[in-house]
């Protein structure tokens, strides 16, 4: 069995990661033996990697806000891990940011999720976590495996991006603060 610090040496040393490297850019994402909820996002932001903290944005802020925990426990709990996508930040797109590399999540998730056995829900954060996860359980679109949410747990909560490009969405769903946030609250709640 790797440990945390040789399955992270490996990820900086594994070719397709060489150029963050020689940066000096480290991955970013977050382990421990006693994480009980992982979170899956996209992709580090570019504000994320210059400052080496996971959601520390407009999109964190609102992810804990749903969460029902201050940004303090959120990065100080050993009971959360973070896993995006992608642990480097993969440039910006026309509308947000680029989508994170194909085979990174396939890579490194089975890897250090083996090392983190009391794992009782992954919180699935956009499309790109959810296509992952649950691959042909997803419904049409995000909107209704969101709405489904339900069928998926206590493995997966499947959820919207809390981007603020997303407040569209939320306008239009209101069912998901109605409904989603407060069974989101209370699973986080019964972990801290």
């Amino acid at each position: 069995m790797a440990t945390f610090e040789e399955i992270n040496h490996q990820i900086m040393i594994d070719p397709l990661n060489e150029a963050f490297t020689k940066k000096g850019i480290p991955p970013l994402f977050k382990v421990s033996k006693q994480a009980r909820i992982a979170i899956v996002g996209q992709a580090p932001g570019r504000k994320a990697e210059e400052t080496q903290l996971f959601w520390n944005d407009l999109s964190g802020d609102r992810l804990r806000e749903w969460m029902g925990i201050s940004r303090e426990t959120f990065y100080s709990t050993d009971k959360i891990a973070h896993l995006p996508m992608d642990f480097y930040f993969p440039g910006k797109a026309k509308t947000g940011d680029m989508p994170p590399r194909k085979g990174f999540a396939e890579k490194w998730h089975p890897l250090l999720l083996k090392e983190m056995p009391e794992i009782e829900t992954t919180i699935l954060i956009g499309s790109y976590a959810q296509k992952y996860y649950l691959g042909k359980s997803r419904k049409k679109n995000l909107t209704e495996t969101v709405k489904c949410y339900q069928q998926y747990l206590p493995d997966y909560f499947p959820l919207v991006h809390p981007s603020p490009l997303n407040i569209g969405w939320l306008k239009r769903n209101p069912w998901f603060d109605e409904d989603v946030i407060p069974v989101l609250k209370e699973l986080v709640n019964e972990v801290i």
